[in-house]
Formats: structure tokens, C-alpha cells, sequence
């Protein structure tokens, strides 16, 4: 099987999408993208090493209470 290179802007739009939306998977963001799983968790995980990318978010922050 043949190596696919992809360009450095579809790689950190991919990550961006994966971490905008804490509902999103791994699986669900790369099905949609049509790629691997596995090539985009090394994305982000290559995108957190260097400090391009922030934490996925975990929802909607709560207010403190009174």
C-alpha cells in the first residue's frame, strides 16, 4: 500500500476539527475527512508534542457556585 502525503494545512485542519467539538471521535472526524483513525490521532498527537494545538475542550464551561 502506497504512503499518502498530505499538505501541512489539511493536517492542521484536520486537528482543528477533532479538537473544536468534544462530541467528535477520532473515527467520526477521519470518516468524514477520508482518512485513517490512526493517521489523525498522530496528527494531533504530533500537534500537541510541538505546541500547535491547543486541549480538545471539554464542553461548555460551569459557572462556580454561589
Amino acid at each position: 500500500m502506497a504512503m499518502k502525503s498530505y499538505p501541512p494545512e489539511f493536517k492542521a485542519d484536520a486537528v482543528a476539527l477533532y479538537l473544536s467539538d468534544p462530541a467528535r471521535t477520532y473515527a467520526s472526524v477521519a470518516r468524514d475527512l477520508g482518512i485513517n483513525r490512526e493517521t489523525l490521532r498522530l496528527w494531533v498527537k504530533e500537534a500537541r508534542a510541538d505546541g500547535t494545538a491547543g486541549a480538545k475542550k471539554a464542553g461548555p464551561a460551569k459557572k462556580p457556585a454561589s
